[in-house]
């Protein structure tokens, strides 16, 4: 194993670790620690590579919520389908644009998802939800934008699918994280693929990330109980990271884009 390697391995903890205590938007840090921490030089590789991981690690935390009950399946799977057509759509965009150019947009959504973050979000909802006509075109026009994004940026995108499955369902918070964690898979799974077509995809980097990020979940999850009281704080904390991250990439990327 090279240093390399153990680099990658602990990213992958920090990013499995951050998604077991608060949730939803803690895969965004993925790419950034590619890039800058493991030392990848492309960045449509790091993007490619991300969501291929990102996928991996939802699907493995979907099993536990599938245990739990809390994944409404009919809502998840008319979302997530829909979501694979724009996540196809948006990776292939993503791939035309270059790539500092794409860390700048990239470093935006971080900007949004950290504030949104510090702003908080309810949890109310129906938990007897069942879908309708009506629901589920909400969801296939919800499902499709957020795809599309999750696509085009090679993120996971809980921060959008939870908000947007809320939206277009009316189901509680509980119940959409669980059911979101189907889409993050399918949508991370696409635009890995399409992205894996070009060779934007580093298979060995994406196993040390997958191994790390499992390993990360679950000692995330344990240390979610324990600080169950203080998560709100935890997520302030993360949303002041990601900020700083985003300025971070905007220095670096902006210089490049100059010189």
């Amino acid at each position: 194993m090279t240093p390399a390697d153990l680099l990658t391995l602990l990213s992958g903890v920090i990013v499995g670790f951050t998604l077991g205590v608060i949730g939803g938007g803690g895969s965004i840090l993925a790419m950034p620690l590619l890039l800058y921490v493991v030392g990848m030089k492309d960045p449509h590789v790091a993007i490619g590579t991300s969501a291929l991981a990102v996928a991996a690690n939802a699907f493995a935390n979907l099993l536990q919520h599938a245990r739990a009950g809390t994944v409404k399946w009919p809502c998840a799977l008319v979302f997530g389908a829909s979501g694979v057509v724009g996540a196809l759509i948006g990776s292939t965009l993503g791939k035309m644009v270059a790539g500092q150019h794409l860390l700048v947009l990239f470093a935006g959504v971080m900007v949004v998802v950290g504030i949104s973050m510090l702003r908080g979000k309810s949890g109310g909802g129906d938990p007897g939800v069942r879908i309708t006509p009506a629901i589920a075109v909400r969801l296939v026009v919800i499902g499709l934008l957020a795809g599309l994004l999750s696509g085009f940026f090679g993120i996971g995108g809980g921060f959008l699918i939870v908000p947007g499955i809320m939206l277009g369902s009316g189901m509680p918070i509980l119940n959409a994280v669980g059911s979101s964690l189907f889409s993050v898979g399918t949508f991370g799974s696409a635009t890995a693929l399409n992205y894996a077509l070009s060779g934007f995809v580093d298979w060995r980097v994406a196993g040390f990330f997958i191994a790390g990020g499992v390993g990360g979940g679950i000692a995330g999850m344990r240390a979610a109980v324990r600080l169950a009281d203080h998560k709100g704080l935890l997520t302030r904390i993360f949303a002041v990271v990601l900020l700083a991250v985003a300025a971070y990439m905007l220095f670096r990327s902006l210089g490049a884009i100059g010189s």
